[in-house]
């Protein structure tokens, strides 16, 4: 029976990777965390079975948790089959698992970073690691100053050290700066990098090329011809037993502080002169420092109720596992935001940003305006709508575009119709987990994809001035029920501009 030659797909020309990053050492402080299980790991197996890591590269775990090198090796395999994406293969575990290592310490104990730098050198040795080293810090944020501190006094002097900090990084402007003046004592900025997943998503970083790359957007891409522009991270899920995380970050901290502000300053940068990562978090920042603190009247904030998740009764938020029965911890947060400069003046961006909503949606909506004389108007079926560019984050990878066309048949009759590229449709492979692209990109020194100090601070400096305001009021929680789009005040705060949330 004759085998089909399977054709090379031409759209995948270009998504090699151009170079190889140096050998090194990665430590992941809280091993034993969930992080680690569901997305590091699987991630570090994705890279090695596409050979993107290096050829003499060491893994160390260090957790607090007591058990063996081998113990941490059959969890980690068991993360991987249980959430790679890739089909488990032996071969590239075993070859992983040869320089994976565990280290059972707490790091702030001296015996224990002796421990760690003894594995380090072991590895050196064994692997070839060259004195390179990046360390990850999977942990809460209260841990992270004292680690800081110790990996800085510790930190090898034979090769390169890198520093990956998972967000929230600082609860608030204070703590965000005192971490930043803690780091700039044993680092400099290139060697740091504050990770945000929701940057290397493909999609997010698909925005840059959507605009820049494409002669037919960037011309329209204001003021002059953009109505508004709308937002959403959604989730459909609750806290997911993070009770002690969530009261003391809420959803302001958690989402809009980072994700949401993020895909703000993507949306509204002004052209980098290169895609250097200076060029890009330069106009980033730019962005940020020109977003003036909306009013109390333009901010909304909620808590979900008990209701119903795909027919599925689930609990309120002030009856999970671990909330306090009078919590005022808000699960929701919408916004009206404006950017100060010549591109973007007057032209309002919606954010919302929830858990328990409707369905889980990460989305950017770019509304334009109207056609100034639609002779047809009446020809349409229902109210013409307005064209909306929708660059669709998560779940379904991919960019939309709505506008009218003429149905077929006698008459002149006008329906909105949607043009759709979906990644996975014309790529025909997987799109890469963020935390791949992010690890990977960390290992070639390239923090495009990283938040810089300043950016960063710019972003605690909204946030503080929104929860100061939140402080003197308390309202009525719960006012949303699960399963539903959130409090009916976010809708009041479009409808109070003639505008509508999109539902689709």
């Amino acid at each position: 029976m004759a085998v089909a030659e399977q054709q090379e797909n031409p759209l995948l020309e270009g998504l090699r990777l151009r170079r190889t990053p140096d050998p090194c050492a990665l430590v992941i402080f809280g091993a034993s965390g969930d992080l680690t299980k569901r997305k590091l790991f699987p991630a570090l197996y994705s890279l090695a079975l596409r050979h993107l890591l290096p050829e003499r590269f060491g893994i160390i775990g260090v957790a607090r948790t007591e058990e063996s090198d081998d113990d941490f090796r059959e969890a980690m395999k068991a993360a991987v089959q249980e959430f790679g994406r890739d089909a488990f293969q032996q071969e590239t575990w075993d070859w992983l698992a040869e320089r994976t290592r565990y280290v059972a310490t707490d790091f702030a104990d001296e015996g224990g970073q002796q421990r760690l730098v003894g594995a380090l050198n072991e590895l050196d040795e064994k692997q070839g690691t060259s004195g390179n080293r990046v360390y990850y810090l999977a942990v809460p944020p209260s841990a992270i100053a004292t680690l800081i501190h110790e990996i800085g006094e510790h930190r090898s002097t034979d090769g390169w050290t890198r520093l990956i900090v998972e967000k929230p990084f600082g609860r608030d402007l204070a703590s965000a700066q005192e971490l930043n003046a803690e780091l700039q004592q044993s680092f400099e900025e290139r060697e740091v990098f504050r990770i945000d997943h929701y940057l290397g998503k493909e999609t997010v970083q698909n925005l840059l090329a959507l605009r820049f790359a494409n002669g037919i957007f960037e011309p329209i891409w204001n003021r002059q011809f953009v109505d508004h522009v709308q937002i959403t991270v959604a989730e459909s899920i609750g806290i997911e037993g993070r009770a002690a995380f969530y009261e003391q970050a809420g959803a302001i901290r958690d989402i809009f502080q980072n994700h949401l502000l993020q895909l703000v300053a993507l949306t509204a940068m002004e052209p980098p002169i290169d895609f250097t990562a200076e060029s890009v978090r330069n106009e980033k920042v730019k962005v940020l420092r020109a977003m003036h603190t909306p009013g109390p009247k333009h901010v909304v904030r909620g808590q979900y109720g008990q209701g119903f998740i795909e027919g599925e009764e689930v609990p309120g938020y002030r009856d999970e596992p671990g909330v306090a029965r009078d919590s005022m911890t808000e699960t929701f947060v919408a916004a009206k935001l404006f950017v100060d400069n010549w591109r973007w003046a007057d032209t309002p961006f919606y954010v919302r940003a929830g858990k328990r909503l409707a369905r889980r949606e990460t989305t950017i909506a770019i509304e334009f305006k109207r056609a100034p004389h639609p002779p047809f108007e009446e020809s349409a079926e229902g109210e013409l709508q307005p064209n909306v560019l929708v660059v669709h984050i998560q779940p379904d990878e991919g960019v939309s575009l709505e506008f009218a066309a003429k149905v077929p048949g006698q008459g002149l009759t006008l329906r909105t119709v949607h043009m759709d590229f979906l990644y996975g449709g014309a790529f025909r492979t997987g799109i890469p987990e963020a935390y791949e692209r992010l690890i990977l990109d960390c290992l070639l020194g390239d923090t495009t994809l990283f938040t810089r100090s300043d950016e960063v601070e710019e972003q605690w400096s909204l946030v503080d001035a929104i929860v100061a305001f939140w402080k003197r009021d308390r309202p009525a929680f719960p006012n949303y029920e699960a399963g539903t789009w959130g409090p009916a005040a976010a809708d009041e705060l479009m409808r109070r501009d003639g505008r509508s949330w999109r539902r689709h």
